[in-house]
């Protein structure tokens, strides 16, 4: 585990909120946000130039903990609010944290064009299989076959793959970690952050009261071990051959281009049309 910066504790955390924080004890958000505020910190923002948007869900309770500027919306929608700061504010870091169904299910539509547009917005999206704070329902990225309270005899959908999903709408970074490989987790992060554009980062993080419980995946800690026993760095899982790699989770950078910021493009037309005016008068 990564030391403990003094910083992270005393300057970038709300000490009027309540901890231990609310989550289930051995859930992966609890890491995550440790690994958010070590990113932070290693960016060198200032944490009033930092805006934290999340919907709903079990993830839109993390920014609480974080002492910067921070909107919890509604259930899909976090990144339509992120859009709307980031064209208005646009010197400020944007950032969204949301569940998968939050991010793939109401909101996929979102997700799509925001990365299709290549805001400049980073997109935390944290994948746990299922709808964890509202009873355990499937979500978009639920396995097929799995069991969930909505599919009591086994999901019969197909899941996303939210990172390629990313990918081919557009976005600019696409990263994949879990919440074991906590090392790599705050690089990537780290990335993520510094990188102009659109870019997500999927994380992977146990339900085991829900998802594990209703699939018979253990506790928690047998679920992260499953991280650790399928996790592989995505050079690695590339050399598989191809009826092998089904059986790995490729984890790392998976798209890192440079492609043409919203933000800038939508400042040249606020130009023009201003110029057109002026000469209009």
């Amino acid at each position: 585990m990564p030391p403990v910066h003094r910083s992270v504790v005393y300057d970038w955390l709300r000490h009027d909120k309540k901890f231990p924080h609310v989550w289930c004890p051995g859930c992966g958000l609890g890491i995550l946000l440790g690994s958010l505020l070590r990113s932070l910190v290693e960016s060198g923002l200032d944490k009033n130039q930092v805006v934290l948007v999340s919907g709903i869900g079990c993830s839109g309770r993390l920014p609480v903990y974080v002492d910067v500027n921070s909107v919890h919306t509604t259930h899909g929608r976090a990144l339509t609010f992120a859009t709307g700061i980031k064209l208005a504010k646009p010197e400020l870091k944007v950032i969204t944290v949301m569940g998968d169904g939050d991010a793939t299910a109401i909101g996929g539509n979102h997700l799509i064009h925001a990365a299709r547009r290549n805001l400049d917005i980073t997109a935390i999206i944290v994948n746990n299989q299922t709808y964890g704070m509202t009873g355990g329902q499937y979500s978009p990225t639920t396995p097929l076959g799995a069991k969930a309270t909505t599919a009591p005899y086994g999901h019969r959908e197909p899941s996303f793959d939210i990172s390629a999903l990313s990918a081919t709408a557009g976005a600019s970074f696409v990263a994949r970690s879990t919440v074991y490989h906590v090392t790599q987790l705050d690089q990537l992060l780290g990335q993520a952050i510094a990188k102009p554009g659109f870019g997500v980062v999927e994380v992977l993080s146990p339900c085991h009261t829900n998802f594990g419980r209703q699939n018979r995946l253990g506790s928690q800690v047998d679920m992260m071990k499953e991280f650790k026993r399928k996790g592989m760095r995505v050079e690695r899982w590339r050399e598989l051959p191809e009826g092998k790699r089904a059986e790995s989770i490729p984890l790392g950078v998976l798209v890192d281009r440079d492609l043409p910021v919203f933000g800038q493009s939508y400042d040249r037309i606020c130009d023009a049309a201003s110029r057109r005016g002026e000469a209009g008068k």
